[in-house]
């Protein structure tokens, strides 16, 4: 059927306004399918970036309710745990409120050991370690605003109110595709010192690394158990766990994702079939010329499906490179901390593009198929 390529083509120049429209419609859809896919990519990799041997230690009321800071060395003391550390939420505004990204103090001691799959240069973390103002911001967020080592970069303070700057001392990859390079750290020392007061002795979270994830229910339990009915309870879940909580707050997201998916390929399916039943019209005659010099019956319903495909991988194909180059850019809104398509999202695509083609088909095959030569000349 290769061979026969020049002929296709030759149809579907024939009503070139016609042809364009159907491929620019598989390329609109494919596109949205790439964007939806990298939408839900980041929901699963939000879920599969959390640790399953990190323990998050939270104020049992809410996420953002803080802990006291006397609550460390007593957390550090739990047998079982490989190490411990903390995290305040800073939500600081960097030239615009709408340029959003996650930034908050940690401590730089227990960091690395708590996330591995994070690297910084060795000379960039030792200059985080002697710098007080120093700041380490992730790659994907580096590139969204041209920063690089050596910048200053000040805040305007949210929940921290003043101006605040920071040295970026080093900027942060992962080991992992799915790793959030959206994030901003500066030390808690730096935000303890120069916020001062009653609100610099308290932190977001804690976290702790379990020698064995066995031990989960365990050190859970007891940790919970070491601060109940004191005027800051804790609640202690997996990071994993945690993700997951946040994800289900916002809704059946996946179910809504896979709807519209649904809505945009039966529609694309209707204007496809219409658009290959309007071509094995128009053709009649030829299809019918065909079958009168020999071509079998089955070489025409080969010929439209293989039509068919042509126009959806045309289209198809071109829209899910268009999303793939904009899914390179990361996440425009700052929102998603992983932004790509994965391999199966690729594979998958490329199967309903085919699937697409071949179901549109169907029923302008059959008529192609059953096409009487006599019929079809004497309607000429």
């Amino acid at each position: 059927m290769i061979k026969f390529l020049p002929l296709l083509f030759s149809s579907l120049g024939r009503k070139k306004t016609r042809t364009i429209l159907t491929i620019g419609s598989f390329a609109v859809a494919l596109f949205l399918y790439a964007i939806l896919t990298a939408v839900q990519a980041s929901f699963d990799s939000a879920v599969a970036a959390g640790g399953a041997d990190r323990l998050v230690v939270m104020n049992r009321t809410s996420f953002v309710v803080p802990l006291p800071y006397a609550y460390r060395d007593r957390i550090a003391r739990v047998p079982g745990l490989v190490t411990s550390g903390l995290g305040v939420w800073f939500g600081g505004v960097y030239q615009d409120p709408k340029n959003f990204f996650a930034q908050f103090a940690l401590d730089p001691g227990t960091w690395r050991d708590l996330y591995p799959e994070f690297v910084v240069p060795k000379d960039q973390w030792e200059a985080f370690l002697s710098t007080k103002s120093g700041a380490i911001a992730g790659q994907s967020t580096a590139r969204r605003f041209g920063w690089k080592v050596g910048d200053r970069i000040p805040m305007q303070g949210g929940i921290y109110p003043g101006l605040w700057e920071f040295d970026l001392v080093g900027i942060y990859t992962g080991t992992r595709e799915f790793d959030d390079l959206t994030q901003f750290w500066f030390r808690y020392d730096y935000l303890k010192d120069k916020a001062g007061g009653d609100i610099a002795n308290m932190v977001g979270w804690y976290i702790v690394k379990l020698e064995n994830i066995d031990d989960t229910v365990k050190i859970s339990k007891q940790i919970d158990e070491m601060f109940a009915n004191s005027p800051y309870e804790t609640k202690t879940m997996t990071e994993r766990a945690l993700n997951q909580s946040f994800i289900k707050a916002m809704g059946n997201v996946k179910f809504l994702l896979v709807t519209i998916g649904a809505v945009v390929f039966f529609t694309l399916l209707l204007v496809t079939g219409n658009t290959i039943a309007a071509s094995v019209r128009e053709r009649t005659g030829e299809l019918a010329v065909l079958k009168a010099v020999g071509f079998s019956d089955d070489f025409v319903l080969r010929l439209v499906f293989l039509e068919s495909v042509l126009v959806a991988v045309m289209g198809g194909g071109l829209g899910l490179v268009a999303g793939h180059l904009f899914t390179l850019r990361g996440d425009p809104t700052g929102f998603f901390p992983a932004f790509y398509i994965p391999v199966p999202g690729f594979i998958l695509g490329a199967i309903l593009i085919v699937a697409t083609g071949l179901v549109a088909a169907v029923l302008p095959a059959i008529g192609a198929r059953r096409l009487s030569v006599i019929e079809a000349l004497r309607r000429l």
